[in-house]
């Protein structure tokens, strides 16, 4: 069988982490468009690996925490209902979490925007984290419960609430994101640090997000076909975002502002753990 060298695959890798689809690295590379999908599913399985192993006792001090919408498959509304009850197909949501200081992603999940994926995700969030940190996140009524439950009295928490209202340059029949008109804080549990109390980090990560991973590209047909592959996609993301791109603010990589790494990476040091990943396997 042939096997893509190291610089094929990093090549198609960094394309893939710079918001080219698919069919575009297919054009760039020559290489057919299963074998750049093969290679999207195997990396992602090993960022997220990877990522699952050294991103522990994480001395994060500032939390924000959002979501940010996709889909796949098909929209909800043009999903078959088998489909989207089983999760196959519609809206697909991301959950990430981003350290205010050393903007470090440190957690992230894709799923339904529901108290189990709720829960898994603040639980796995907290066991990647050591010591007290203080929590911000919108006002998504789920969280309030379930921070409670997981997290109790060793957190600060606390929500920003922001109101809004239609845009208005929204066109009729036209997607036209709405225009927030205020905002305001509540403290939930704990001592927050009111100065410190935003999203506002989590929400720019948002358009990093969206102009990295084609999939998250609104109004495009780019987006997954399986879930699994979104899920995919999304861990190789952040690998590359952790470790490989370097941020304007920090001018070095938030794994290496966190000091999970002492190094700047390069993508062949994703296919290494890549590579890795498959010799275990």
């Amino acid at each position: 069988m042939n096997r893509l060298t190291k610089e094929a695959r990093a090549r198609i890798l960094h394309l893939l982490c710079e918001g080219s689809s698919i069919r575009a690295v297919t054009r760039l590379t020559g290489a057919s468009k299963t074998t750049v999908t093969k290679l999207l599913v195997d990396a992602g399985s090993a960022a997220a690996w990877y990522q699952s192993r050294v991103l522990r006792n994480l001395e994060c001090k500032r939390v924000q925490v959002d979501e940010i919408w996709g889909f796949v498959g098909a929209k909800r509304r043009n999903a078959p209902a088998e489909k989207k009850e089983t999760g196959e197909a519609g809206d697909a949501w991301l959950w990430v979490a981003i350290d205010a200081d050393t903007k470090l992603v440190p957690h992230w999940l894709v799923g339904r925007r529901d108290l189990k994926n709720c829960v898994d995700f603040i639980i796995n969030l907290a066991a990647r984290l050591e010591g007290r940190f203080q929590l911000t996140t919108d006002a998504f009524h789920i969280y309030r419960e379930v921070v409670e439950a997981v997290l109790g009295k060793q957190v600060d928490y606390a929500q920003v609430i922001k109101v809004f209202g239609k845009s208005p340059e929204a066109v009729p029949g036209r997607y036209s994101p709405p225009q927030c008109i205020g905002a305001k804080i509540r403290k939930i549990s704990g001592n927050p640090d009111e100065k410190h109390i935003s999203t506002s980090y989590a929400e720019r990560n948002n358009l990093n997000i969206r102009m990295h991973s084609r999939r998250m590209t609104r109004l495009t047909n780019a987006f997954s076909k399986k879930v699994e592959n979104h899920a995919h996609a999304m861990a190789l993301h952040f690998l590359y975002y952790n470790f490989v791109r370097i941020h304007k603010t920090l001018r070095t990589t938030p794994a290496m502002a966190a000091g999970v790494t002492k190094r700047l990476w390069e993508m062949s040091d994703v296919v290494d753990v890549l590579e890795a990943w498959e010799a275990r396997r």
